[in-house]
């Protein structure tokens, strides 16, 4: 019997026009382009402006970029995953608005929230839609506007985030291309060290929880380093010792874009090159979900049929995870 595999088989994003340059942060907050670059390799990052605009904007600009790249009717989309942790509001959710401002409208939806790992836990999520039969097209999306939840007087966290959506298509395939593995865990003894304090059942929203500044992204910056350096190379190691793959056959390890010494130390310990790793950290920061598919946005015209890729992930929770699958097609949809 012939091994039906999830396979991506298009690719769609969107970053805001708006460029935060460092210089122009160092006027908000006592940093420097120095500073930020020599400890994070950030330059700039894209910010969402505009009354009424929020992470499904960028989302539905996403999707129609993936839409219209494959040729593919609105109507023959059978699921719609939407990771995010900024949500427009609680409900309802981003896939769900997502979908109404692209006319999915025979889509069913729902959002995960795992962080910065949250677009390789939707993608595993749709991969067994799609390799059970139930579904055809499942689009995978990751989106943020992180610009909502942090604080522009914590010199420590803001030059970290920006804004941004990316999506995939995973389609079935009978050829030997598709997401082949994934490993991906959980630990929430991390939460301390990397969550919002307020705003959910724990400490509903109150004029007190406001006046502490309690709503936005908190961070214990050497914790979670330490955390992210180990996790996300040793995941990514495991996998290639797993499916025997030697760092000349690796083409691309897609790393989240969190900081650029942790994308570094992953790609020292898998034994590969820096032209062997996917990097656009110093463009858009930390776009939390978003950053691996905007990742293979940008770098979807150079890729080949039958590329081994690594997705590698560590995020706030805190969770973490790798995933391998061969690309199934050559260069972009729009060539």
């Amino acid at each position: 019997m012939t091994r039906i595999r999830a396979a991506i088989t298009g690719v769609g994003g969107y970053v805001p026009e708006y460029r935060l340059s460092n210089d122009e942060l160092s006027t908000m907050v006592d940093t420097s382009d120095e500073w930020i670059m020599q400890r994070i390799g950030i330059k700039e990052r894209r910010i969402l402006k505009g009354e009424g605009k929020a992470t499904s904007d960028m989302g539905a600009l996403a999707v129609k970029d993936l839409l219209d790249k494959t040729g593919t009717d609105p109507n023959d989309i059978d699921l719609l995953i939407a990771a995010t942790i900024t949500p427009d509001m609680f409900f309802p959710n981003v896939s769900n608005l997502t979908a109404h401002k692209t006319g999915l409208k025979n889509a069913w939806t729902f959002d995960m929230g795992a962080a910065c790992s949250g677009f390789l836990f939707a993608l595993e999520t749709g991969r067994n839609f799609v390799e059970n039969g139930r579904y055809k097209k499942v689009i995978v999306l990751g989106a943020d506007k992180m610009s909502a939840i942090v604080d522009y007087t914590d010199r420590t966290t803001c030059p970290l985030f920006g804004d941004g959506a990316a999506c995939v298509l995973l389609e079935p395939s009978e050829e030997d291309t598709g997401i082949i593995d994934s490993m991906l865990h959980v630990d929430g003894s991390g939460a301390p060290s990397l969550h919002m304090k307020a705003g959910g059942s724990l400490r509903p929203s109150s004029h007190e929880t406001v006046d502490r500044r309690q709503h936005f992204v908190f961070q214990e910056g050497q914790t979670v380093f330490k955390f992210a350096v180990s996790k996300m190379a040793d995941i990514s190691v495991e996998m290639m010792k797993k499916h025997n793959i030697s760092p000349e056959e690796l083409a691309w390890l897609v790393p989240h874009q969190a900081n650029m010494r942790i994308i570094e130390a992953t790609a020292r310990r898998m034994g590969i090159s820096k032209d062997q790793v996917m990097i656009n950290i110093q463009r858009y920061g930390n776009t939390t979900a978003a950053t691996i598919p905007l990742c293979l946005w940008e770098w979807e015209e150079r890729l080949k049929k039958d590329d081994n890729i690594i997705l590698a992930a560590f995020g706030g929770g805190f969770t973490w995870g790798s995933l391998y699958l061969k690309w199934a097609y050559n260069g972009s949809k729009n060539s």
